[in-house]
Parts: structure tokens; C-alpha cells; sequence
């Protein structure tokens, strides 16, 4: 399972790699570059689902199982 992703911000296309949470979701992240205070686009669970290159660490583990889809909590 990889817990580091790299955020790319929508608003100034900054990208910024971050440690994931295992057994959380992180619903808002801040740009460290423009301050943008980003939320999960609809019908993701988290930041990292929706502007991260990796999913989730519960979204990874839904994959290995054969699962369509999972949620943080």
C-alpha cells in the first residue's frame, strides 16, 4: 500500500507530495502555494481521490479485495 500521493491543485497547478492518512479521510487540504482551500469532488471520499496520482490508502485496499468502491468512514 503507498501512503504518500501527490497533490495537484486545481487552482494554480501547483503539485505537493503528502503523507496519507491509514485510517482517515482528509476532507480539506490547503495549497501550501495559493492557500485554496481544496474539498473531495463529488462522489470522492477524500482530497487525495479526488487531486492526488495515488487513491486513498481504503480505496487502495478496496481495489486489492476486488471491491468497486469504499469509503473512509
Amino acid at each position: 500500500m503507498q501512503t504518500r500521493s501527490t497533490i495537484t491543485c486545481p487552482n494554480c497547478g501547483q503539485a505537493t507530495t503528502d503523507t496519507m492518512p491509514t485510517d482517515a479521510c482528509r476532507f480539506f487540504y490547503e495549497c501550501p502555494h495559493c492557500h485554496e482551500l481544496l474539498k473531495p469532488l463529488t462522489g470522492d471520499c477524500c482530497v487525495f481521490c479526488s487531486y492526488g496520482d495515488v487513491p486513498c490508502p481504503p480505496i487502495q485496499e478496496a481495489r486489492e479485495q476486488g471491491m468497486d468502491s469504499a469509503c473512509c468512514g
